[in-house]
């Protein structure tokens, strides 16, 4: 009596979980498994039954409750975005082929962004010493999954990609141009690359200001040259230069000196630094500021004079 008792309450416990479907229910998963998608990536739906063979199942796709996808024989559905419109809730169901009886699985929620994205690249510093390396950083908004891609330019060498190279987080030790973008998915989906970023590199050898003639009051109308040395072993470089001062050029040039005739204008700080002409992302710092100061005008001198007896 009592192991009768104990087998019908053993079956009646087993129809409870069978028919209200706790270990059964259906369950819909999606590849990639981020749920924020961009137009033009692919996502994958995957409906398990929990039971049977997948055969022995037709599935459906619905979205926001209406059909989206008809009963087929497929578990698995991948189709490209294309459109905002397919933001929704979506849910799959099974009928069996035996019975028809139908199971509806969770519903997975996925958003369709606007906008294509754009990488955004920060720098530590932008000005390194040499034997120095700085981290880049490349990240994507609003979304998960992205590997990254990275590229570098010069002023005389085309963009090109830096391999093995896909972290977010990169060292570089070399000046140039950098970019980077975001991609994830297969197939392969981009983000806009980034805004650039400049990287230069400071050489150890200082840089000073001379003036010639290295009078020591220049007055107005007076015509001098400001020369930049690049010191402690420079001579052995082909350098060029650049000026910052109240009336000297900024462009770099070949030339290690500026010359011009004094006014009133002239007056104030005067720097330079170099760089090499095979790099231009390799400089120096700038030199320590040289103050002009123009006279206003000339002392006329006093002479003496002695009479003649």
């Amino acid at each position: 009596m009592g192991a009768t008792l104990l087998c019908e309450l053993g079956l009646f416990l087993l129809c409870t979980l069978l028919c209200t479907g706790h270990a059964q229910d259906a369950v819909l998963t999606i590849e990639p498994s981020w749920f924020s998608f961009f137009i033009g990536e692919f996502v994958t739906f995957k409906c398990d039954m929990k039971e049977g063979e997948d055969t022995d199942w037709y599935y459906q796709i619905k979205k926001d409750g209406r059909e989206f996808v008809p009963y087929n024989t497929h578990k698995d559905y991948r189709f490209e975005i294309i459109s905002t419109r397919d933001s929704g809730e979506y849910q799959c169901s099974g009928s069996l082929v035996s019975s028809h009886h139908i199971k509806n699985s969770n519903t997975v929620s996925i958003t369709v962004l606007a906008d294509k994205p754009r990488a955004t690249l920060t720098a530590g510093t932008t000005i390194i010493p040499v034997g120095g390396s700085v981290t880049l950083t490349c990240s994507v908004q609003s979304s998960d999954g992205w590997k990254y891609e990275w590229f570098r330019r010069t002023q005389t060498t085309s963009e090109g990609q830096i391999r093995d190279q896909q972290n977010r987080d990169i060292r570089v030790s070399e000046g140039g141009i950098y970019r980077c973008r975001g991609t994830r998915g297969n197939p392969a989906y981009y983000t806009d690359r980034s805004d650039d970023v400049t990287i230069e590199i400071t050489f150890s050898n200082k840089v000073v200001v001379k003036q010639q003639p290295n009078w020591p009051q220049i007055f107005r109308g007076e015509t001098i040259t400001l020369t930049c040395e690049v010191q402690e072993g420079g001579e052995t470089t082909e350098w060029e230069y650049e000026w910052r001062g109240p009336s000297t050029p900024t462009q770099w040039t070949h030339n290690n000196d500026v010359t011009f005739r004094v006014s009133e204008s002239s007056s104030g700080d005067y720097m330079c630094k170099s760089r090499r002409r095979d790099d231009s992302y390799s400089s120096t710092e700038w030199s320590e500021a040289f103050t002009l100061s123009a006279s206003t005008g000339i002392e006329t001198p006093m002479l003496t004079c002695c009479s003649i007896t």
